[in-house]
């Protein structure tokens, strides 16, 4: 029997492999072999995910007409990877791609870090922050207060429960979007809501465009869901989407679902105006297109002078063509794993439906936190609080990155929590590689894209200020500095840091 239990094509591969492009090489620099590049190209796919453990890779002759190089390359190359538990053959069943023994898997998207791990490495790789306490712990206790009632049902609340469906509906009508409880569903964050959503209206083979880059989580929610991802480059800088090819793609593709994150993009930090959220509903609804609007950061705005359009629901009052997003997690703690979804009535009525086949509901002591904190005022004190705590990391990030780093690139958003960094032409992918042995963990650009797209950028979230921010820096240029040597971290190792 074969061990493998998924395939990648030689082409994908070959596309894959060769977005990774390091600086040029400079006098006196010394490239590896073909043979070592290509086993570190493969190895550095598996190591992020991109490529999956027990994935068959394409055969020796295959790739090497793909990549347009000799047989003999290809074989040394696996040969590499099976002496170094990267690869494992059988006859008659092929090579597939493995870990070393010992190696813990690869994630495929961005989990942060277990605990013991914290005190040597700083991690870069989860847009999260601490809660803001004292409303996490007002918040609980007030949910306690309310518990009893409750405690004496079944507690399975499909659609959530009724006090908070009607006090989110509330908060969309006071923003001048009218709403009824019956177009709210309460579910486990906002990655629950989306997946609820593919399900529903994104069967496998279904296309699905996203903007690219993207949230790296979500698009791997899509690709396991069995979606056909149709990337929507955005537009230059901070000046969120490109409308004319937003346009051309939702009419020459036609998906079934568009997804976007119009306020403080993740993980470019965007903001879409007014004219491009209606254009681009329009847009949607001339194509049949359903657009999922992902509003998790969208009280997270940063500087005092920034002036907020209006929600993307806005443009579509007969909610016909947009299924709005919304979340506790980013804007309160992330630990609050509480989100919702915002449609017409019998979009709900399905998701709810479909629910009895998933999670069956949310927990409803986590459910009266946030109910708590909408009611109490106790929501727009504790992020206010996230939006100090934000503003003066991501203010300290920037500060020292430009002074570590100053080959690097990036414009400074008006809000959300990431800041996306064109990393001076070196591979996005190795520095993420590099960074792990030196103590600093960042994802890199190919992560938030399609098929190998932005090698050449890492994502920085405002997770860490002050003195962690300066080490976090400071371990960024070491690792640059073993990508551009191409060699080995020496005695940069990780050092133990305490916040």
């Amino acid at each position: 029997m074969a061990q493998w239990t998924s395939a990648v094509g030689a082409a994908q591969l070959a596309r894959l492999l060769t977005s990774q492009q390091d600086r040029p090489a400079g006098p006196g620099t010394r490239r590896p072999p073909a043979y070592r590049a290509l086993a570190d190209g493969i190895r550095l796919l598996v190591l992020e995910g991109r490529v999956p453990v027990a994935a068959r890779l394409p055969a020796e002759r295959e790739l090497a007409l793909s990549l347009s190089v000799s047989r003999t390359t290809v074989a040394a190359a696996y040969e590499a990877l099976r002496a170094e538990g990267f690869l494992e053959s059988r006859r008659g069943a092929g090579s597939w791609t493995a870990v070393p023994a010992g190696n813990p898997l690869p994630a495929r998207g961005l989990e942060p870090l277990p605990p013991e791990s914290l005190g040597s490495v700083i991690d870069l790789g989860c847009a999260a922050l601490p809660a803001p306490e004292p409303w996490l712990t007002r918040a609980v206790q007030g949910a306690l207060e309310e518990l009893p009632p409750y405690a004496h049902t079944h507690g399975d609340y499909p659609a959530g429960l009724p006090a908070l469906r009607a006090m989110i509906a509330d908060r969309y009508t006071a923003r001048g979007i009218p709403t009824m409880p019956e177009q709210i569903m309460v579910t486990t964050g906002a990655m629950g809501a989306i997946d609820a959503i593919c399900h529903l209206f994104g069967g496998r083979g279904e296309r699905i465009a996203v903007e690219s880059p993207s949230y790296a989580n979500i698009l791997q929610l899509m690709r396991e869901a069995g979606a056909r991802l149709v990337p929507v480059a955005m537009a230059e800088g901070l000046t969120g989407w490109d409308m004319d090819r937003w346009r051309q793609i939702l009419r020459d593709a036609a998906p079934r679902i568009a997804y976007v994150v119009a306020d403080f993009h993740n993980p470019t930090g965007a903001l879409a105006d007014e004219d491009q959220r209606r254009r681009l509903v329009d847009a949607a609804r001339s194509a049949g297109t359903v657009l999922v609007a992902d509003e998790t950061m969208t009280e997270l705005w940063l500087d005092a002078d920034v002036e907020m359009p209006r929600q993307v629901c806005a443009f579509d009052p007969a909610g016909s063509t947009v299924i709005t997003v919304g979340s506790a997690s980013k804007a309160f703690w992330a630990g609050m794993r509480i989100g919702w979804v915002r449609a017409a009535p019998d979009v709900i009525r399905s998701l709810v439906a479909a629910r009895a086949y998933a999670d069956l509901g949310t927990p409803v002591l986590e459910q009266l936190a946030v109910n708590w904190l909408f009611g109490t005022g106790g929501w727009e004190q504790a992020v206010e609080v996230r939006r100090a705590q934000a503003r003066q990391n991501r203010d300290e990030l920037v500060r020292a990155v430009r002074r570590e780093l100053p080959d690097w690139e990036f414009e400074v958003p008006r809000g959300g929590l990431t800041l996306w960094v064109r990393t001076g032409g070196l591979s996005g992918s190795r520095l993420a590689e590099a960074g792990e042995r030196v103590g600093v963990r960042v994802p890199s650009g190919p992560r938030f894209g399609v098929d190998g797209a932005f090698e050449g950028y890492v994502r920085l979230p405002f997770t860490v200020g002050g003195a962690v921010a300066e080490e976090a820096a400071v371990r960024l240029a070491a690792a640059a500095r073993v990508v551009e040597r191409g060699g080995t971290t020496g005695a940069e190792a990780p050092r133990t840091f305490v916040a």
